[in-house]
């Protein structure tokens, strides 16, 4: 079979034949007609992720035909007993286990589950990890519910996106940050009431005067020197939710502000298959269609991989394989 195949740190992978997966028991073959980009292919691509090993096929996101049926993948293996955090063996597929950048993959039963009616292989491949991290940050760690103000920083990626619509389908009031203008229009299109550029030194008053009070819930994926400023916008009993650390270690940050306005820090990782199921009914219920930001193929990887390194993307980044 066709694969994309890293084969060395600080390279990018590349399309080769490989060695088609044989099922092993309690495992399904599954014909991957389309998967998606994240940031952690990337991160391993350039040395920057735990436990590399090569030769590996990367690729997380992933959905296709199993017996004949369209499925999605759940990308985490082993979450374990515990709803509240992973177990130790916790992986997610695309390292070490071999991913879904190949015309097949091999995972256990429980990983497949029926593809969401109304999406189509490209957008539903985009959906899983960036679903499933961000059903759980926003619902499972952060209870987010109707009516509540939700500040969801660095818009663009794809998990802050996926995170977007699904506070806008659950009647939250959303507001975003990003690097780009451009990009935080594109965020009001899809519900945002409005957004504030990073870039300037001005945004937490932005974000102030726009909401007219503080927030209930913050979504944050970068960590580093403005998150002192997110607790500072938080209201008293509010919460930030964590799924990533892309601008380091956190200084300045005020006990005093967390204790005395009764502030919930909440990490989060991934999910469990409870997450991912919830996820998908939630996508199906409120007829969700992930935003796909470009479709590449397989041999125009490197080009995928550069947009992403760049941050140029709206959304997630696409494999066509069919």
């Amino acid at each position: 079979m066709k694969a994309l195949v890293l084969q060395k740190e600080n390279l990018f992978p590349t399309l080769q034949d490989f060695q088609q997966p044989v099922p092993k028991e309690d495992q399904v073959l599954v014909n991957l007609q389309a998967a998606a980009l994240n940031h952690r292919d990337v991160w391993i691509a350039n040395g920057k992720y735990p436990g590399i090993q090569f030769p590996v096929v990367l690729g997380s996101d992933g959905a296709g035909l199993a017996g004949g049926k369209p499925v999605v993948i759940q990308p985490g293996i082993d979450w374990g007993k515990d709803e509240r955090f992973q177990s130790k063996p916790y992986q997610i597929i695309g390292m070490p286990q071999n991913g879904t950048f190949a015309e097949y993959i091999s995972v256990d039963q429980s990983q497949v589950l029926p593809m969401p009616e109304h999406l189509d292989f490209l957008h539903a491949a985009a959906l899983p990890l960036a679903g499933l991290t961000a059903y759980r940050v926003l619902f499972t760690r952060c209870n987010s519910t109707a009516g509540e103000k939700v500040l969801i920083t660095g818009i663009g990626g794809g998990v802050a996106v996926t995170c977007l619509q699904f506070a806008v389908a659950a009647g939250m009031k959303v507001f975003v940050t990003s690097s780009s203008d451009e990009k935080i229009e594109k965020a009001i299109t899809l519900g945002a009431i409005g957004g504030a550029n990073y870039k300037r030194k001005t945004w937490p008053k932005e974000i102030q005067e726009l909401a007219g009070s503080g927030m209930d819930v913050i979504i944050d994926s970068a960590g580093g020197d403005s998150f002192s400023h997110l607790v500072k916008l938080c209201s008293p009993g509010g919460r930030i939710g964590i799924y990533g650390g892309t601008d380091g270690p956190i200084p300045n940050l005020s006990p005093q502000l967390i204790f005395w306005r009764q502030i919930s820090i909440l990490g989060s990782t991934m999910g469990s298959n409870k997450d991912f199921a919830k996820m998908l009914d939630f996508v199906e219920q409120h007829k969700i269609v992930p935003v796909v930001d470009m479709v590449f193929k397989l041999e125009n990887a490197n080009n995928a991989f550069e947009r992403m390194s760049e941050g140029q993307q709206f959304g997630k980044i696409v494999f066509d394989m069919a």
